[in-house]
């Protein structure tokens, strides 16, 4: 089943006001309605790794999972902590289409940064996440939203949107 809206959930710290610069781009590049949630998450305490001093994006992931009790919504997270998955130093967000849950982290977005830098790098990462979610992959085109990133600066060089052929395959999807 395709999602057909997106809800947004505050994890701990991170600006409610952030949730709604999601909306915009969402609605633009997916046509997928976002709707802030009424729900907030605290600091994810229970998905913190002592030894990393990071947080297990695994573990938030299934917590959001939890919280989605519609059937056609998917849920995305905005966390303001550093997240990992084991084989990685470190991601700026992870997604689990069977779960329907996704989630993105400014800590990183924020190095070096001005704030519409980091607004910039939280859309495209949202965006890169969101689709993950409605089916897309990665992308192998550096200026597609989908491709991969593992520092900053690979954010800030991608396009603000999808390559063509990740366009095509949105379109195949829904």
């Amino acid at each position: 089943m395709s999602i057909a809206k997106l809800q947004l959930v505050t994890v701990g710290d991170a600006a409610p006001a952030m949730l709604k610069e999601l909306e915009a781009p969402l609605a633009l590049h997916l046509q997928l309605p976002a709707l802030p949630s009424k729900v907030s998450l605290n600091t994810p305490n229970y998905a913190f790794n002592k030894d990393r001093k990071q947080y297990h994006s695994n573990a938030i992931l299934r917590r959001l999972a939890a919280l989605n009790t519609d059937a056609v919504s998917g849920i995305l997270g905005l966390t303001d902590v550093d997240l990992f998955v084991p084989e990685s130093e470190h991601v700026f967000g992870e997604a689990d289409r069977e779960a329907r849950s996704a989630v993105v982290s400014l800590f990183r977005l924020r190095q070096g940064a001005s704030l519409d830098v980091v607004r910039q790098r939280l859309q495209r990462e949202v965006l890169h996440q969101a689709g993950h979610l409605l089916g897309l992959s990665i992308c192998e085109d550096t200026r597609c939203v989908m491709s991969v990133s593992t520092d900053p600066a690979e954010l800030d060089r991608k396009h603000a949107g999808f390559c063509n052929l990740c366009k095509n395959e949105l379109q195949r999807l829904r």
